[in-house]
């Protein structure tokens, strides 16, 4: 919920005012019923289609967007658990995820750092919440490359 306001070396944001405005958007929403768009875009499925993987979201509020205009904090996997920076694209309500170095995916990670650089948003200017599709062990899958 405020993976975009915190600060680096800090787990306590100083931007208050905006963690306070989307708390309050998930109270109106659980506590009060209201039918609003109260969290930014969250996974529910990855599918392999060839060289990439699509990833499917709840909550798009309206629409999937690129913060600044680029998806960032996208990375790929093969079999042998070995993550490698991802290009990913936004088509519909999905993403699709691929990297030219790798021909057979299988999962993808997002946002999957302490302080991570990641873009996707929901049209409501609300944060994507990092995610991984597989479910390896942390300290055996690493990475290829940065």
């Amino acid at each position: 919920m405020a993976i975009d306001i915190g600060e680096a070396n800090d787990i306590h944001p100083r931007n208050k005012q905006d963690v306070g405005i989307r708390l309050a958007l998930a109270a109106e929403k659980i506590t009060y019923g209201k039918n609003i768009v109260a969290s930014g875009p969250v996974f529910t499925s990855a599918k392999t289609d060839g060289d990439k993987i699509i990833l499917s979201f709840k909550h798009t509020g309206g629409g999937l967007v690129a913060k600044n205009g680029k998806l960032r904090g996208f990375a790929i996997a093969g079999a042998d658990q070995q993550f490698v920076w991802a290009e990913a694209t936004i088509t519909g309500d999905k993403v699709i995820v691929s990297s030219p170095s790798m021909k057979y995916p299988v999962a993808v990670r997002y946002a999957w750092a302490d302080n991570p650089d990641a873009s996707l948003y929901n049209k409501q200017n609300l944060p994507a919440s990092p995610f991984r599709t597989d479910n390896w062990p942390l300290t055996t899958a690493g990475w290829k490359k940065f």
